[in-house]
């Protein structure tokens, strides 16, 4: 693992921070459901960006749970 990443990563790098499969992120990346750049033929991750996406997924996440505790009656 890369002890100290940089402001801006490559889709290895955010593969590796994330542990999600390269072959994952890339289909995140093209599908837009990962905020990423495209510069040339190479995708470029904003670290600061990942973990505010990170941040506000997994409230969202928490949301829907707590949603479905409360509607469900468990």
């Amino acid at each position: 693992m890369i002890s100290q990443l940089p402001e801006v990563l490559t889709i290895k790098e955010t593969s590796q921070y994330l542990r999600i499969p390269l072959r994952s992120m890339y289909k995140l990346a093209q599908e837009g459901k990962i905020p990423c750049q495209k510069v040339g033929k190479h995708w470029r991750f904003r670290k600061v960006t990942l973990d505010s996406w990170l941040d506000e997924h997994a409230a969202l996440l928490n949301d829907e749970r707590t949603r479905g505790t409360i509607e469900h009656g468990n």
